[in-house]
């Protein structure tokens, strides 16, 4: 696919303004604060994976309205001192999967948390094993549309809660620093982590790559593929309800969180990437913290021949780099 976004050099500057509901900030505090009611974490079970570098644990903590959320937690073997901690989080329609798949933050010394993407996982991996038992509301049988009509039903109102509930959780593991906790993901995972970084206070490092709802209103425009496609499939049956899914996705815009966040950052972007388009990526970039009153230390490496892959395993190399500076 050639390049079909903006040129790069437009890309750098591209600061759009982005339409924010006057209640956005009340709205996640509201919706957070129900979800923090009960202590995050239900329960902590180790697992036998055959790996004799890594310890693992089978962790429940409660997400959006107390619901359980499954997640993979990794430590290196032999390591007693509190560690650093990356909680990843996974892409469109893949679960947690198997605790032996996503080896490489554990193996870079850091304790990992991987979350369950609640209602999702059967689209590839090996699955997940959270169920969303609030999806009954109107909209389309993918995530991105499911409740889309209303943004206290939506499907990534739940997803994002359950994000920062992550975080919170992991904080409270034993051999975790509290203090030293990253934000990790690519696609959807890089949404969420953006997400996190903007409602999470202390958060030390945020690492997103081909961020998911970043520059949605553009990206419906630019692209058919995959979660924004579903978004306009559900559209093109529910004729007239544009003004009601373009304010619930008002509420979930990665810029807008990208506005609020104040850790330290590190972007990564295909210019041909035809899934979540390279100019939402550098608008969450360029208006990144500029609602905080600081001006957080921030990086972004294109990659001009790739599409929503990215820089892959090199980009995986200068998060490592970069994460390791970051954390100390």
């Amino acid at each position: 696919m050639p390049a079909f976004d903006l040129p790069l050099a437009q890309l750098e500057g591209y600061r759009p303004d982005i339409e924010e509901p006057a209640d956005f900030d009340a709205f996640w505090q509201d919706t957070l604060k129900t979800a923090g009611e009960a202590d995050p974490v239900v329960s902590v079970r180790p697992v036998e994976t055959g790996l004799r570098l890594t310890r693992t644990w089978d962790v429940t903590f409660r997400g959006f309205a107390g619901d359980p959320v499954r997640a993979w937690f990794s430590r290196p073997a032999g390591a007693d001192e509190p560690l650093p901690a990356v909680v990843e989080f996974a892409g469109y329609g893949r679960g947690r999967g198997l605790p032996h798949e996503r080896l490489t933050w554990v193996n870079a010394g850091y304790a990992h948390l991987l979350m369950d993407n609640r209602g999702q996982g059967d689209q590839y991996g090996c699955g997940g094993e959270t169920p969303d038992p609030h999806a009954g509301a109107p909209g389309g049988p993918g995530p991105a549309a499911r409740g889309l009509l209303a943004a206290e039903d939506y499907h990534y109102r739940r997803l994002i809660t359950d994000a920062v509930r992550a975080v919170t959780a992991v904080r409270e593991l034993p051999g975790v620093d509290p203090g030293r906790i990253a934000a990790v993901g690519n696609s959807q995972g890089g949404g969420l982590a953006l997400a996190v970084a903007g409602l999470v206070p202390g958060l030390a490092a945020l690492l997103t790559t081909a961020p998911l709802l970043c520059g949605i209103r553009r990206a419906l425009d630019l692209t058919d593929a995959g979660p924004y496609g579903e978004i306009a499939a559900c559209l093109s049956v529910r004729r007239g309800a544009e003004q009601a899914a373009f304010r619930t996705l008002s509420y979930v815009e990665g810029v807008s969180f990208a506005r609020r966040a104040q850790a330290p950052a590190h972007f990564g972007v295909g210019l041909r990437d035809t899934v979540c388009p390279p100019s939402g990526a550098y608008a969450a970039f360029n208006r990144y913290g500029d609602l905080t009153g600081t001006d957080p230390r921030r990086e972004i490496h294109a990659y001009p021949f790739n599409g929503h892959e990215g820089g892959d395993a090199v980009q995986v190399r200068r998060q490592l780099d970069w994460l390791r500076r970051a954390l100390g």
